[in-house]
């Protein structure tokens, strides 16, 4: 298994580990994740999304936060943004990347966002040229590359042809999520090998959540197919609600771990990372999910 030498790591926390959270989380504290989690190494962080306040209450401050945000140099704060509306809001954020989405499965898309997967890409294709315009980068997610909750296994070659229509519209790079957690090393690298086809796999993300203990493993197996970039949660913060059980997303500390076992740099301090995770979890009242950070405050005990 040939290894990439380096990965980076984008924190997803601010905005998929958030977002399902019942109570509001005050501006004020997700300002503080964001700040220790930049302060920890990581270069790339999602710090919310302009999303109708109506359907996901919890990043109804987004703008807030982002201008109050102490701004590192070197890093990125990127937003969900769901159409041109979102864009403009965004924009005037001043923020340089912007991510747009997409299912592989057509259930899911009609199911979330009231339309098909062709159409959905078309809604985006106006933000991708505003974007190019104004020197906003664009990422692309894709839910449901292994299983959809709704038609269960879904195609590789579908997950390929919806990440080349991404790409083909602009994006940088594509995320591939297992947003239910179902996937398993194996399908996982038929997965990646069909998209590294229509994809080139230097622009290919991991996006794994943990609902059955496999993201670590999820990982690992796409880091063998030369995937370089890895999205992780602090404190494994988030779920799906269309998984009962779901465990989140994978957690950093536990990506982390991983990188720093097998001599791979990503530049994060462990420590300071596990710090960030105990912080967001005391605020909302649980211990942290990842079982690196649990193990570290163990040991320091």
């Amino acid at each position: 298994m040939r290894l990439p030498k380096e990965v980076r790591l984008v924190e997803v926390s601010p905005r998929d580990g958030l977002q399902n959270e019942a109570s509001a989380v005050p501006a004020a504290i997700k300002i503080e994740l964001i700040e220790r989690l930049a302060d920890a190494g990581i270069t790339a962080i999602e710090a919310g999304s302009f999303v109708s306040p109506k359907w996901v209450p919890q990043m109804a401050d987004t703008a807030e936060v982002l201008v109050g945000l102490r701004r590192k140099p070197g890093v990125s704060y990127s937003v969900l943004v769901p159409n041109m509306k979102g864009y403009e809001a965004a924009r005037a954020a001043k923020v340089g990347e912007v991510a747009i989405f997409a299912a592989a499965s057509e259930s899911f898309s009609r199911r979330n966002i009231n339309c098909s997967i062709a159409e959905s890409i078309e809604r985006f294709a106006p933000v991708a040229a505003a974007a190019r315009r104004d020197g906003i980068k664009v990422r692309g997610y894709v839910s449901c590359v292994i299983d959809c909750p709704y038609e269960g296994a879904v195609a590789p070659a579908a997950v390929a042809d919806v990440a080349a229509r991404l790409l083909e519209l602009g994006c940088y790079e594509v995320s591939l999520g297992d947003t239910i957690g179902t996937g398993t090393a194996g399908r996982v690298e038929a997965m990646i090998d069909a998209v590294a086809a229509r994809v080139p796999v230097g622009r290919l993300a991991a996006h794994f959540h943990d609902t059955y203990g496999q993201a670590v493993a999820n990982i690992l197996a796409a880091l063998g197919k030369g995937v370089a970039v890895v999205d992780s949660s602090v404190a494994g913060l988030g779920g799906c609600p269309y998984a009962p059980g779901a465990a989140g997303n994978v957690a950093s500390e536990d990506v982390v771990y991983l990188l720093n076992g097998l001599g791979i740099r990503s530049g994060i301090d462990l420590a300071k990372l596990a710090s960030a995770g105990r912080f967001i979890s005391k605020e909302l009242g649980r211990e942290p999910a990842s079982k690196a950070a649990r193990a570290l405050s163990s040991k320091a005990a």
